[in-house]
């Protein structure tokens, strides 16, 4: 059993919250928690903050903290109350508690609030020793209690105790836990994270989702997550991805290996990048699962054959081929629909810049991928393309004549839209029915062809249009 080790950190907490901290005695056993301590240990500027707080009692604790703003009471059976003060988000203030596991699930514990709880007993509930690390306001020190300071520094992603599995969306948190700060798992919770692997089937969709979008928007080194989740035996509950470990390519273009090491370097690829660092959460988190699987249609499709003599590897159709199974894998962690409408035209598309960019072919590609445009395409396709060691990371130059054109079209940033709309029939006598849209969905292909390229040429296409019944 470790012993209590104590460090000096320099926390800087916002004023609204050292006010609360140190004007309010019934918290002169309050600790910050969890992810705040974690982050500031590593440099990182927390963001929020948990406090715990111990020797009062939950009504105590939320009279308190009403003397200092808005205390709402969102986790009474949690002993939670949330404080809304000025400047931050709202602070979760919580009376240590035990949990007790009772039925199967994420959710199938019962948790009893217990003021007189030790530090030590409270903190080996919390999944990781890197998050069951406190700070103490008062004398501005980490309190460890389970090495976690040392398995931070030293990258590693170590279980505080057994109690880990009794929750199985721990492994999940592990998986991007690991992206997030580049942590690789120790050995021992490796092994407990494949005792537990049948539990997958008790968590409920909300939390892996939530836990999969963490992954995807916040991953430092997403290769980690995927390397833990593998590792972790866990792999097996995403057929979609176990599938792609192992399926060789051509190592003319390929030299790095099999399908699931290049979606691997991909991923890292990927978020190395200014375009992905600077872009929204939703825009990450797109262009992370568009890229995780651009490849996942290989494993069907992928045979050898000989051409010219040579033998070789090939992958004919795989990006339609995936488009089922990404879907299916969006669908198993639970993903909104706006995810598979963003991601899968760029995994349809993400070898369209091998066509010629004529002005007719970019037109439609930025059709063909709306919601998405051809600017969000060219960074999965980068990424991809600088996942192929010892080859050049280099966008390819098809990619740069495909963006050259688009930007010319004015196309690289948003789909085409129709010249000729309903109101320009109905101003020129054409009543309201099937034949309107008839005629505008006949109009856009021609736009979409070239055959004008602005309101006027649309209008003089729609003169020399055989005449029909305009019912």
């Amino acid at each position: 059993m470790s012993a209590e080790v104590r460090e000096a950190l320099e926390l800087h907490l916002p004023p609204a919250l050292r006010a609360v901290l140190d004007g309010a005695p019934e918290l002169a056993a309050a600790f910050l928690v969890g992810g705040c301590v974690r982050d500031a240990v590593l440099g990182i500027a927390p963001e929020d903050f948990d406090v715990e707080v111990y020797g009062v009692g939950y009504e105590d604790l939320a009279l308190a903290l009403s003397r200092f703003g808005r205390a709402d009471l969102v986790g009474r059976s949690f002993g939670v109350a949330r404080l809304s003060l000025p400047g931050i988000e709202p602070v979760d203030f919580a009376v240590p508690r035990r949990d007790s596991k009772v039925a199967e699930g994420h959710r199938g514990f019962e948790v009893t609030p217990d003021a007189t709880l030790e530090p030590r007993e409270a903190a080996a509930r919390r999944d990781f020793t890197l998050n069951a690390l406190a700070w103490d306001p008062r004398t501005r020190e980490v309190v460890d209690h389970f090495g976690g300071l040392a398995d931070l520094r030293a990258r590693t992603l170590r279980h505080t105790s057994e109690a880990f599995g009794e929750d199985p969306l721990r492994v999940l948190r592990g998986m991007q836990l690991a992206a997030r700060f580049d942590l690789a798992a120790a050995p021992e919770t490796l092994a407990l994270c494949r005792a537990i692997a049948p539990a997958h089937a008790e968590l409920h969709p909300d939390r892996v989702r939530e836990e999969w979008f963490k992954w995807a928007a916040q991953a430092r080194v997403p290769s980690a997550g995927m390397r833990f989740l593998r590792d972790a035996g866990w792999l097996v509950h995403y057929p979609e991805l176990a599938a792609m470990v192992g399926v060789e390519q051509d190592a003319r273009w390929h030299p790095e290996g099999d399908v699931w090491t290049h979606t691997l370097l991909a991923l890292d690829a990927l978020v190395a990048t200014d375009a992905w660092r600077g872009a929204d959460e939703a825009t990450r988190a797109t262009w992370s699962f568009a890229v995780l699987l651009h490849d996942v249609g290989k494993p069907p499709v992928t045979r050898r054959e000989v051409r010219n003599g040579r033998e070789r590897v090939v992958s004919p159709g795989h990006e339609s081929a995936g488009v089922p199974l990404a879907e299916r894998f969006l669908d198993r962690i639970g993903a909104p629909r706006w995810t598979a409408e963003r991601v899968l035209p760029l995994v349809t598309q993400h070898m369209a810049h091998l066509q010629s960019p004529t002005a007719r072919a970019v037109r439609r590609l930025a059709r063909r991928l709306a919601p998405e445009t051809i600017a969000s395409l060219a960074v999965v396709i980068a990424a991809d393309a600088a996942a192929r060691p010892p080859l050049p990371p280099d966008p390819p130059e098809d990619l740069v004549r495909l963006l050259e054109v688009a930007r010319g079209l004015e196309l690289s940033d948003a789909a085409p839209r129709p010249l000729l709309q309903g109101r320009h029939l109905l101003e020129r006598g054409w009543t309201p029915g099937p034949a309107v849209g008839r005629v505008l969905a006949e109009a856009f292909e021609a736009q979409l062809d070239g055959a004008f390229t602005d309101l006027d040429g649309a209008l003089r296409w729609l003169a020399a249009r055989p005449e029909e019944p305009r019912a």
